[in-house]
C-alpha cells in the first residue's frame, strides 16, 4: 500500500539518536498504528513493546534480531519482524526510509 487514506497523524515527531532517526506516527480508524521514518547511516539498538513489522522502502542495513547471532542483510523492498518485548540492532549503511507497523498480540 503506497497511500494511507482516512488516517490521523501525530504532529510531534519521534526523534531518536540525536536526530539520526526520526518518524511520524500514523493512526488508523481501526486502532492500527504505524510510523513512517528515516534513519541516517549509523548503528542503533531499539527496544520493542509490541511486535513490529518493518518494511524498508529505501536504503540498506544489517539487522541483528533477538536471540540470534547472525546479522541479516535487508534492502529496499524487504521486510523483517521483531517480537514484542525485545531488543534488536541495526547497522544502516545508507539513508533508510521505513514504515513500521505495530502488531498487538
Amino acid at each position: 500500500m503506497d497511500i494511507f487514506e482516512n488516517v490521523s497523524i501525530v504532529k510531534k515527531a519521534n526523534v531518536y539518536f540525536d536526530g539520526k532517526v526520526t518518524s511520524r506516527t500514523v493512526l488508523f480508524d481501526n486502532g492500527e498504528k504505524k510510523t513512517l521514518g528515516i534513519m541516517m547511516p549509523g548503528e542503533y539498538e531499539f527496544a520493542t513493546a509490541d511486535k513490529e513489522h518493518m518494511e524498508i522502502l529505501a536504503g540498506t542495513m544489517e539487522v541483528l534480531l533477538p536471540n540470534r547471532e547472525d546479522w541479516i542483510s535487508i534492502e529496499a523492498g524487504q521486510t523483517f519482524e521483531v517480537q514484542a518485548h525485545s531488543k534488536f540492532k541495526l547497522v544502516v549503511q545508507d539513508i533508510a526510509d521505513y514504515c513500521c507497523s505495530y502488531i498487538k498480540e
